[in-house]
C-alpha cells in the first residue's frame, strides 16, 4: 500500500471535481480514515502530507494519539458514546457526529474549550445510519444556542453505499441547502459554514456538491484488520 501515492491521486481527483463545479482546490480537506489500520500505517499518511487523521472509536483514537498527537489533527467522526466523553473531547480538534442533546450536555460539561462539531444527519433515513432527520437540524441548532462549548461549524452525512449516481449527488445536494439554512439564521454558535461528506465511493461527487471535508479510508490507506 503506497500510501504517498494513493494520497497524490486523491488530491488529483478533487482538484477535477473541484474544477468541474468551479470551485478553489484550496476549501477542500482531505480526511484519511485510519480506524483499520495501525499507528505505522497513519504515520504514513502524516508523511504524506496528509495531517488530518479521522477515527471512529475511543480506544483507536487514543492509541494512535499517544504516538502520533501533535502531529495530526484529529478528527472523531464515529457515535461518540456519551460515557466516554471525558476520555477524548479535549484532544480532538472535530466532531463529526454531534445527533443528541445528551452528547451535547456532557461536552458542555467535560470539554475545556469550544468544540467544533459536524450535526450528523441521516439524509437516507435509513434505519441502520446514526444521525437527526433533515426536519429535526435546525430545531437542534436552535436549542444548542446556548452551549458554550459547542461551535456548531457544520453538517455531516454518511451516503448509503449505492450505484446510483443521481441519487447520492441529490443526498449531498440537499445536506448542502440544509447547511446554506442554518447559515442564514446567523447564529453565533452555528456559523455553519462546512460539510463532511463524501467517502471512497462517492467523494468526487461530494466535492462537486460543495463538500470541504472528505473522508477517505479505503482508497487511501488501506485496510489492514
Amino acid at each position: 500500500m503506497n500510501v504517498a501515492q494513493n494520497a497524490a491521486h486523491i488530491h488529483s481527483k478533487i482538484k477535477a471535481a473541484c474544477e468541474r463545479a468551479n470551485r478553489n482546490i484550496d476549501e477542500v480537506k482531505l480526511v484519511a480514515v485510519t480506524k483499520y489500520v495501525s499507528k505505522e500505517t497513519a504515520q504514513k499518511a502524516l508523511d504524506a502530507g496528509v495531517v488530518h487523521l479521522g477515527e471512529n472509536r475511543n480506544e483507536g483514537f487514543l492509541d494512535k494519539y499517544e504516538t502520533l498527537g501533535e502531529e495530526a489533527v484529529w478528527h472523531f467522526i464515529g457515535s461518540l458514546q456519551t460515557r466516554k466523553v471525558k476520555d477524548v473531547i479535549d484532544k480532538i480538534d472535530y466532531l463529526h457526529s454531534l445527533d443528541r442533546l445528551s452528547l451535547a450536555k456532557e461536552i458542555e460539561k467535560r470539554a475545556e474549550h469550544p468544540v467544533k462539531c459536524f450535526i450528523q444527519v441521516n439524509v437516507s433515513n435509513e434505519e441502520t445510519k446514526h444521525g437527526l432527520k433533515k426536519e429535526e437540524v435546525i430545531p437542534f441548532v436552535q436549542k444548542l444556542s446556548d452551549f458554550q462549548k459547542i461551535e456548531v461549524i457544520g453538517l455531516m452525512t454518511m451516503a448509503p453505499h449505492i450505484e446510483d449516481q443521481e441519487k447520492l449527488r441529490h443526498y449531498f445536494y440537499e445536506l448542502r441547502l440544509l447547511k446554506e439554512k442554518i447559515t442564514a439564521l446567523n447564529l453565533p454558535s452555528a456559523p455553519c459554514t462546512e460539510l463532511s461528506m463524501g467517502m471512497s465511493n462517492d467523494y468526487e461527487i461530494a466535492v462537486e456538491e460543495g463538500a470541504t471535508f472528505v473522508r477517505i479510508g479505503t482508497s487511501l490507506v488501506g485496510k489492514e484488520f
